[in-house]
């Protein structure tokens, strides 16, 4: 059993504060399956008993990290404000998309085991993962249909729109993450990104019907 570090004496917030600390570099060390409350007191370097203090469970202790990343999340994402004098609406999308690949981009190990390790959990945890999702699908449609309002979002159902588009920036977010790549791989992700929800890629008129010409080789 560790024995608590009793120097500097922190109070109820800093011990919180620590075990969430530690709880995160274990979870990215072992994955959500295989870390465990053992793992978390020695890397906190607390006691098991102090553990239950503040957390019920592992669980517990990583829907916290959870509700802080979501915040993040929800904090990094600006208002689109037409009538900004000193920022197109264009730069201030590609702003909001860097400050979201930012932010997953920091926390990779957090948003490595979002993406991957948490899936297959207990029942209760995967209904709190389901949540984080529903409520960043939500955040976004939100943000599409009020784009529809002003005018900068073409016509379609947001809901659908905000699926295609998470669905896409998971992707990408995992193979980033998965590479190692570092925060300041931010901009030219966002870029690409940009790119592809303003224009896409395929250039075809859909109304006639796409092409005639017949593929090269």
């Amino acid at each position: 059993m560790p024995r608590e570090r009793t120097a500097g004496a922190p109070n109820r917030v800093e011990r919180r504060q620590h075990i969430l600390a530690a709880a995160r570099h274990v979870f990215a060390k072992h994955g959500y399956h295989e870390a465990t409350i053992d793992h978390i007191v020695v890397e906190a370097g607390v006691a098991r008993g102090t553990f239950y203090l503040y957390f019920a469970d592992k669980r517990a202790v990583f829907s916290d990290l959870i509700d802080r990343f979501s915040a993040r999340i929800s904090m990094a994402i600006q208002r689109i404000d037409p009538g900004d004098a000193t920022r197109t609406i264009a730069e201030q999308v590609r702003g909001n998309i860097r400050a979201i690949l930012g932010v997953c981009l920091a926390e990779r190990a957090l948003t490595k085991i979002l993406l991957t390790d948490a899936a297959g959990a207990d029942t209760g945890f995967e209904r709190r993962l389901n949540t984080f999702y529903d409520e960043v699908v939500q955040l976004l449609a939100e943000s599409l249909r009020e784009g529809q309002t002003l005018g900068i979002v073409r016509d379609g159902e947001p809901r659908v729109l905000a699926y295609l588009t998470i669905g896409a920036l998971k992707e990408l977010l995992y193979q980033a993450v998965t590479l190692g790549l570092a925060e300041e791989s931010a901009d030219a992700l966002a870029e690409h990104v940009f790119a592809f929800i303003a224009g896409g890629y395929i250039r075809v008129d859909a109304a006639a019907g796409g092409s005639r010409r017949r593929p090269r080789g």
